[in-house]
This record gives structure tokens, sequence and C-alpha cells, in this order.
């Protein structure tokens, strides 16, 4: 059973959100009181996030505003996600978008849904948040364990997206075989409301909006992987790393969750200006408490976490406004 993608997300670049009433030529500028300048832009930056549903977009809105108030402006963008917004990325130097770093590993490497079209000319800019997955079922449904997932109906993202690459990594660890469903995590949160497929499969930071989101609307449970399950996960992409999610972090839950994770990063083009370049990524990591000032979900973009990406090298204009932080890398 497939789910025909929307036109919103089919067009990849679609729906923007001008976030200071952008008009061509608006110049970017450094925080009032840090040093440099950015000549004027002929335009403005576009940031390219994910669809409705999705952790990356709401991230993404609070950047765009965290800019705006400091004179350095975006336009948001609403994609497919991390494989729409590093194929942007590595084609036009005036793009930024978010990557999972196991999707960044496979564009790099040409490998996956980059077969044959490695992306060369990507660069990180700084560290987001983790990344973690978990299904969601409707509890009458009586499933409660990633196994009970065989010969079921889950929807898991976007096709071709991280989201079903790694639920296919999963399912092939745990010998099992279901029916992939694809969409975006809105329209498949209301397919599992409605009895349409069996199971939702995200990944984002708990709590997963997608799946508080069929909470707030029908009984239903969140569960992860068994830690023989994560051991297979880890053994077969040793960039992620276990995670546990603490009991309270969904509704109804009382014991731990146990699964897998990765980090996030926002991309650039390497021949993005320096100056670019340093000025976007020093203005978001001056934000003090970035969970307040940003979003909830950007409690962990500060600069202490950039050297957990080992996957995408670092843009020379980031690395020298990370070495203003403190962090050589």
């Amino acid at each position: 059973m497939t789910l025909k993608e929307d036109t919103i997300l089919n067009k990849g670049l679609t729906r923007r959100t001008t976030l200071t009433g952008l008009l061509g030529g608006v110049a970017l500028a450094i925080m009032p009181g840090m040093s440099g300048r950015l000549h004027a832009q002929s335009a403005p930056i576009g940031f390219m996030t994910a669809g409705q549903g999705s952790a990356f977009l709401p991230y993404g809105q609070g950047v765009g505003a965290w800019l705006a108030s400091s004179d350095t402006p975006i336009d948001v963008l609403e994609s497919a996600g991390s494989n729409d917004n590093l194929k942007a990325v590595d084609s036009d130097p005036s793009m930024t978008g978010m990557a999972f770093l196991g999707s960044a590993a496979s564009a790099i490497a040409g490998t996956g849904p980059f077969d044959g079209a490695p992306t060369g000319n990507v660069r990180a800019l700084f560290p987001t948040y983790n990344t973690s997955f978990q299904i969601a079922a409707l509890r009458d449904s009586g499933l409660s364990s990633f196994s009970e997932l065989d010969g079921k109906r889950v929807g898991v993202g976007p096709a071709g997206g991280p989201a079903e690459n790694f639920f296919r990594a999963a399912q092939t660890v745990a010998g099992i075989e279901t029916t992939i469903v694809n969409g975006s995590p809105a329209e498949l949160g209301d397919m599992l409301v409605a009895g349409d497929i069996d199971a939702l499969w995200q990944g984002a930071i708990a709590p997963i909006p997608a799946l508080t989101a069929v909470q707030s609307r029908a009984d239903a449970v969140v569960f992860g992987l068994t830690e023989e399950q994560v051991a297979g996960m880890l053994e077969a992409l040793p960039y992620l790393a276990r995670q546990s999610i603490a009991p309270g972090t969904y509704d109804g839950q009382t014991e731990e969750i146990v699964s897998v994770a990765g980090w996030n990063v926002v991309i650039a083009h390497v021949d993005m200006p320096e100056e670019t370049a340093y000025a976007l990524t020093r203005n978001v990591l001056a934000a003090e408490d970035p969970a307040s000032q940003i979003h909830p979900f950007a409690a962990s973009t500060r600069a202490e976490y950039a050297p957990l990406n080992t996957v995408v090298p670092y843009h020379p204009g980031a690395i020298r406004a990370l070495r203003e932080f403190g962090v050589t890398l």
C-alpha cells in the first residue's frame, strides 16, 4: 500500500515562511556587538527543513525568528526532508538546510538514494539536535514491540527518506517484513488514527511531534527496539548510538523506551562565502538558552556538540565561529 506524496513534498521547495518581510537585496549582518559585517546579499539565504508534522520545520521556524531578530534573516522552506535538503544544498551556494547524519553519510558516499551522485559540495555549519526513532500504534491494536510489526502496514515518512531507510535497516535486523507506507508525518498520523495503517515509525527529538500528535487524538502507545535490535543497528550503522527515552516522555509511558539515535546538522554549500557561513553559525550559537530563545528542540544547539559530527566536514566560516566559542575541530 502506498500513499502518493502531496504536491508540497513532490515539488521539494514550495511553501515558504518569510519571517521578516524579506525583500531582494536584504543585507545579512552580524549581531550588534559582534565583529565582522556581511556584504549585501542579492537574495535571502534559503533554509530547507521538512514537511508538516516534522521536527525540522518548527526548529527551522525558530531559527528563522531568532536570526530575524538579530538582522540575519533567512527564508524558511518546507521540503521532503534530509535527502531533498542535501541535494539542493549540494547544487546551490545560496541554500542551507537541515540534514540527519545518517542521510549525509549516504550522500557523501554516493550510496542508497544518492547512488552514483555523491554530494561533494556539502559542508556543516552547526549541530542541531539528536534524532531518535520510535513507533506509535493504537492501543487497541495490541501492538507494543517492534517484532510484532511483522506483516503490518507501517508509515515511515517520505519515500526514500531517512525514516524509511532506518526502518528498513531495523526490520532487517529484527527479521520481519512489513508493508511500507509513505507520506508526510502529518498524513501518516491521520492514517494511523483512521486505522488505515497499523503503526507509525518516525525520527526526531523526543517526544517526536508526529507521535505526540497521534496521542493527542487517539489512545496510542509508543515503543522502540529491544537491546538486541539496538546492538544489531549499531553494528550495521556505527554512526548511530543507543538512546534511552525516560518514562513519562509520552502519555501513558511507564517504562524506559530504548532505541537508536543520530545527530542532525545545518548544512551549506562549500562555496558559500566564508563571512556568510561565519555569521549564520555565530548568530545561532550566540543564543545563551537556545531552548527558550530558538525552540525547545534547540536545547542541544550548542558549539560544544559540534565535534560529535564526524560525517560532514565543517565549512571554514563555521570553523572560525566555533573557534570563537572555544571549540577546535
